[in-house]
């Protein structure tokens, strides 16, 4: 039996008890093995967690002195319809960007600014972020593979959101729930969720047993023998 109501109780619950580890290991063992997006997206700063649904957002590498030319309206726009999916931010989502090459920053301060005040939980980006100053100064969770000042207005714009988009091999659909902390970011298809967070409150807890068991002299074989935990 589930322990949470709505979202609100559910991302409460995670923040609280949970971390990426458990929730992979969970997912690992239910079959879904690629679920952690690339080892080089990283928080901005040590001690940042992020919990919330994806917003997912898809991005497109162009050539700037071409965007006069063909017929798509979205590239005539100087970020294509990235405003749009910024103001399209509700309250615990998380913008989650992905399709571009990692040559620009897919991420700013003005950005988290406007994201802040949507109330999202934080953004998440396949590639490089920057004004790194002024995001931390927000105290805004931003997860990308860091710092690099290099524009994307020129090079890359935004083509669709609210689309399944994949970070690397990690299918993403609007709606999954993102987790991110100091280990790296994962991501929970809605579809499994349920019994995703179940199953990890419940490691979580007997980890925590396990630790203090060990704290007070158990061994290690004794300790996954009696636990299975380790």
């Amino acid at each position: 039996m589930k322990e949470w109501k709505n979202d609100k109780e559910l991302i409460k619950l995670i923040k609280d008890e949970l971390y990426t580890a458990v929730i992979g290991d969970i997912m690992d063992k239910m079959g879904y093995v690629h679920q952690f997006l690339d080892p080089r997206i990283r928080p901005l700063k040590d001690g940042m967690k992020l919990v919330g649904r994806a917003m997912t957002v898809l991005e497109a590498d162009v050539v700037s002195n071409a965007t006069s030319k063909g017929v798509n309206p979205v590239l005539k726009q100087s970020f294509g319809i990235m405003l749009q999916a910024l103001d399209d931010l509700k309250e615990d989502e998380v913008y989650i960007c992905s399709g571009a090459s990692p040559n620009y920053a897919l991420w700013g301060e003005l950005m988290s600014a406007r994201a802040q005040q949507c109330k999202a939980a934080g953004a998440v980006v396949n590639g490089y972020s920057r004004d790194t100053n002024g995001i931390l100064a927000l105290g805004f969770n931003c997860f990308s593979y860091g710092p690099y000042a290099q524009d994307q207005a020129p090079r890359g714009k935004v083509i669709d959101y609210r689309v399944p988009i994949t970070v690397n091999d990690v299918l993403v659909n609007d709606g999954d729930m993102i987790v991110g902390d100091i280990d790296g970011v994962c991501v929970v298809p809605r579809q499994i969720e349920e019994e995703v967070f179940t199953l990890a409150l419940e490691k979580a807890r007997g980890e925590r047993v396990v630790l203090k068991k060990i704290k007070e002299g158990m061994s290690s074989v004794e300790a996954f023998e009696k636990y299975g935990i380790m």
